[in-house]
């Protein structure tokens, strides 16, 4: 298997990856511009306009994209993060050029319908509601925002209430126009897949669009914070956040096998000691998140609001204590989980174009696996120690709570124990 890319004159890159013995493809359209990169009073747009690729252009009707991809067996999505939105369909081998010119179609020539706008408004609304009723969902939300505040990569994706009323469809043609330009687009295929077709398809279909400079977005600035949503639910969440390094910071890696063994999976600090010796939760995680700019650790935990205040300051405990005693055998063992995590994703055609296409965004290459591993494999215990001790005693921290937390400790009490 051998990963090939190529640039148009205009900057928009092509990367393939044709998989041996398959007989479908994944392939899609990563376009380098999601919700850090609106500015405040377009927050949301970019999933509004993600909703609105599928509302019909002006050779095809809603129904008719539908049916053109599901016709043939196929099936198409797309998503919005904070730094991509993505389109993407798998098919059959044979209907790769189907599935790249519906989704060419949609990027290219939406017509942004009033009506449509209206209705697309109504579910994006229903969609804002469903996550505001979903407490393990919306508080990640509330997190970010602490972490960044006043910042566009703190903003939800979904946009407020507010401002999702207002949007009409010049201020989605407008986004269109300052964001997706052919420099900000890659287009990733995986499975059975022709390099050289799908770059001379890709050369009809956007080779004449003008050439011109992506904007600049704000950089991100970690400051923390704290949020309280007093609720009467059945469960206290919380979710706690400490800066980590982007994904181009030497250590990205080593942040990575840290949170896995700090609460990566049954075997990992927080949920033997939280979870299993002490009853107090029934999930707990820990996970590292990385942008252009920034990152975080991030911590999870739902409980009983009598028993939040213990779960917390024992989070803080475990994470001091791994900054002391991270052993060898742990970091060998969340190792591995990271090798063979990437590894049996990569047997996916859609994990390799999603993989693809974040390394074009990131590095505009693709480094070899073995490269990746070749990275985790260098991390040492001193390193993770050496992380593990700025994230219990350094790294500014970000706190959300919601349910019955009357009983939970507050951000200023969990920094007196880090530093107790």
């Amino acid at each position: 298997m051998t990963v090939q890319l190529a640039t148009l004159s205009n900057g928009f890159r092509i990367v393939t990856e044709h998989m041996p013995g398959l007989q479908s493809a994944a392939l899609g359209i990563w376009v380098t511009a999601g919700g850090r990169n609106e500015r405040f009073e377009q927050n949301g747009i970019a999933h509004f306009l993600e909703h609105m690729a599928f509302k019909g252009t002006k050779t095809r009707s809603a129904l008719q994209i539908a049916e053109a991809i599901e016709d043939v067996g196929g099936y198409i999505n797309a998503y919005t993060s904070r730094e991509v939105t993505a389109y993407y369909a798998r098919v059959l081998k044979a209907d790769t050029g189907l599935a790249l010119d519906v989704i060419s179609d949609i990027l290219l020539n939406p017509i942004f319908d009033d009506k449509e706008i209206e209705t697309e408004r109504h579910v994006i609304l229903q969609e804002i509601g469903q996550a505001l009723d979903t407490p393990d969902d919306v508080i990640f939300d509330w997190l970010q925002q602490e972490a960044y505040p006043d910042q566009p990569i703190g903003r939800t994706i979904l946009g407020e209430v507010e401002r999702v009323r207002s949007f009409d469809r010049e201020d989605l043609a407008r986004f269109v126009s300052e964001h997706y330009g052919p420099g900000q687009m890659i287009l990733s295929a995986a499975g059975a897949v022709d390099h050289d077709t799908l770059v001379a398809q890709a050369e009809a279909l956007f080779g004449a669009l003008p050439a011109r400079s992506a904007p600049a977005f704000e950089q991100a600035r970690f400051h923390g914070g704290e949020s309280r949503q007093v609720k009467d639910l059945e469960q206290a969440h919380m979710a706690l956040a400490f800066e980590g390094p982007g994904y181009r910071d030497p250590d990205f890696y080593t942040a990575q096998i840290y949170s896995s063994a700090l609460g990566g999976g049954m075997s990992s600090r927080l949920f033997q000691e939280i979870r299993e010796k002490r009853g107090l939760c029934y999930t707990i995680f820990a996970q590292s998140g990385a942008y252009a700019d920034t990152g975080m650790t991030t911590i999870y935990a739902g409980t009983s609001g009598e028993e939040l205040g213990e779960l917390a300051t024992l989070t803080i405990d475990e994470m001091k204590r791994a900054a002391e005693d991270m052993s060898q055998a742990e970091l060998d063992r969340a190792r591995a989980q990271m090798k063979a995590g990437l590894l049996m994703g990569l047997e996916s055609p859609a994990s390799r174009a999603e993989r693809m296409a974040r390394m074009v965004q990131i590095w505009d290459r693709v480094p070899p696996i073995e490269d990746t591993i070749t990275r985790i494999d260098a991390v040492t215990l001193s390193d993770v120690l050496g992380f593990a001790q700025k994230q219990a005693a350094q790294a500014s921290p970000a706190l959300a709570l919601y349910g019955p937390i009357s009983e939970a400790p507050a951000l200023a009490d969990l920094q007196a124990r880090r530093a107790a």
